[in-house]
Parts: C-alpha cells; sequence; structure tokens
C-alpha cells in the first residue's frame, strides 16, 4: 500500500494482524460517574493502556513492520516519536526522532528509553519535518510520517475495529484531532462495520485545524498552534487525513483550554483514569451542554496517557 493510498477495512484488518501482541487490545468501559455528570452512557475507549500509553503504537508499528530500510526517522512532539522509538526497538531498526526544542522531558526520555536518538529542532511542526526529511534523505532512511500516510491510518484504524467488536450499540464516538491520523482510521474502520454511527473530531480552540478544513472544503493551515494539548496542535491536517474526513467524520468540536483542563481532572477524580491532556480532550463536549445531542451511548477515545508531572500536580491542585 503505497503511503498516499487511502486505507479500507481491508487494510485496517491486516494491520490487526501485523500488530496483534504488540499493541493491547484496550479496554472499552463504561464510567458511571461520567454517564451520571453527562446525562448518557459514557465509554472511554483506553488507549491510554498502551504499552506506550498512547494509541501511536498501533499505527507506528503498522507502518515500520513494513519498510525495508534498516533505520527509520520520525519527526513528533513526543507521543509518535515514542511509538516509533518503541517499535524500532522490538523490529532491530535505528530510529532518529526530531522534537521541538520545548518538548515534554518525560516524553524525551521516554524516546531515548527506547533507543531513539532525538535532535531537537525548532517549535513547530513545519520545522521538525523539514529537518527529519532532510535526516531520512541524507541517512537512506524511511521516514515515518505521524499521520499523513496509508499505512499510519490503517494501524490507527485498527483502535475503531475493537470498539465495534466491543460495543454492540452506540451512538456517537468523540476522537482526539491533532494531524487527523486517529480520525481517519478509526471513522474508516467505523463507517465500513457500523455505518449508522457518527464520529466527530475534538481539537483545541487555539488548533481549530479540522473545523476549518472541513468548514472550508479543504485543508486550512492555522498560524500559531498552540495548546495545552501538546499531540493536537499540528497546524494543518494531513492531505489523506482530510480526503478522509471529508467523507467520513460528521463534525468537530473545537475546545478550550479551561475545557480541556476540565476534562483532565474529571478523568483523574471522576473516572480515576491518568490522562494527558490530548488523550482526555475528547471528554470535553460531553462535559457542556454541545455534548447533549450525541445521543444515549458515546463512546471517548482516550487517546494517551503521558502526561507531565507538573501538569498532573496542576490537575490534582482543585
Amino acid at each position: 500500500m503505497k503511503s498516499e493510498d487511502v486505507p479500507g477495512l481491508r487494510e485496517i484488518e491486516k494491520a490487526a494482524e501485523r500488530i496483534a501482541g504488540v499493541s493491547t487490545r484496550t479496554p472499552l468501559v463504561e464510567s458511571p460517574a461520567l454517564s451520571r455528570r453527562a446525562g448518557c452512557e459514557v465509554y472511554l475507549k483506553l488507549e491510554c493502556f498502551q504499552p506506550i500509553k498512547v494509541f501511536k503504537i498501533r499505527g507506528a508499528y503498522n507502518k515500520i513492520s513494513q519498510v525495508p530500510q534498516r533505520s527509520v526517522v520520525a519527526a513528533s512532539s513526543g507521543n509518535h516519536g515514542i511509538a516509533v522509538a518503541y517499535s524500532s526497538r522490538l523490529l532491530d531498526k535505528k530510529c532518529t526522532i526530531v522534537v521541538p526544542e520545548n518538548a515534554v522531558e518525560e516524553k524525551v526520555s521516554a524516546i531515548q528509553e527506547y533507543g531513539g536518538e532525538v535532535v531537537r529542532v525548532g517549535k513547530i511542526s513545519s520545522e521538525r519535518e523539514t529537518k527529519a526529511r532532510q535526516i531520512a534523505e541524507a541517512t537512506g532512511s524511511a521516514f515515518v510520517h505521524p499521520f499523513n500516510d496509508a499505512s499510519v491510518i490503517a494501524g490507527q484504524g485498527t483502535c475503531g475495529l475493537e470498539i465495534a467488536q466491543q460495543l454492540h450499540d452506540f451512538d456517537s464516538v468523540l476522537v482526539p484531532v491533532g494531524g487527523g491520523g486517529l480520525i481517519s482510521g478509526v471513522s474508516t474502520a467505523l463507517k465500513a462495520t457500523k455505518p449508522m454511527t457518527k464520529v466527530y473530531g475534538v481539537e483545541p480552540e487555539g488548533a481549530p485545524k479540522l473545523s476549518a478544513a472541513l468548514k472550508a472544503k479543504k485543508v486550512v493551515s492555522i498560524p500559531s498552534p498552540s495548546s495545552m494539548a501538546d499531540g493536537l496542535i499540528p497546524s494543518a491536517l494531513g492531505e489523506l487525513a482530510f480526503k478522509i474526513c471529508s467523507r467520513n467524520v460528521n463534525g468537530a468540536f473545537a475546545v478550550s483550554e479551561g475545557e480541556i483542563l476540565a476534562a483532565t481532572r474529571a478523568m483523574v477524580n471522576e473516572a480515576r483514569i491518568i490522562a494527558e491532556p490530548s488523550g482526555a480532550a475528547a471528554l470535553a463536549p460531553l462535559l457542556t451542554a454541545r455534548g447533549r445531542r450525541l445521543g444515549e451511548k458515546v463512546v471517548v477515545v482516550v487517546s494517551g496517557g503521558n502526561i507531565s508531572r507538573d501538569l498532573l500536580a496542576r490537575v490534582l491542585e482543585a
């Protein structure tokens, strides 16, 4: 499958076979406390229970297991880099990860723990990607894009496949949106297996790239994207991700920093789940009046749990 091809259910099912035993089939559980608060049945798809505490292992391993090169390069704010380093270690490949100068130190440490070489460049995603591609070309390494790649999207789609298998009946699924790889894969799996399900993206107000793209009917670049949810601030969707989202996604919610923090706090205090802001963000609409129209059973994809110690302390203060 070429990187620019649109993956379908067959590719997602093949990805599920490749990542079996590497990626965890994560729990899908109802939270009674969050259900009472939201006024509907809230089910949490706990990707924070992956071995590396984030869904990214699905796409990274599916991609890297298929490339012939013995070395790979990736650009990442943190979680994709962790997934690439972890997968490369399992597959006995060398990896280099280009991260921002202000990357979360716990995520950098995790990349290094799994054997990844870290290169720090700039603060925005385009700077990291340019540098990573330069390194890949100079070294003959495979470049592993965090979201604009068919094999990565197919891997992420295994999360949606599991949801369809784990819960017979549900109305909507809320998915956090960075570059669009996760929601592209999840929506593809769900629309193929449960076509009546509605899929919504959730993104920071400081990086509303899906909302803008759906409105403009084309990829829109957000100048100076920012949020405490560092995994959700690419400046634009990938072209492939947009092509899929424009067909499969029913809408998008842009949530404030206060709403993201409140969702992270609710995950800890009410659901007893440690989630990073990027992972908890998808819960935010259900904690406001905007979530009332999403149906009687709603699935929230909790995409990751790699929260910094300082931010977790801030969450626990209230």
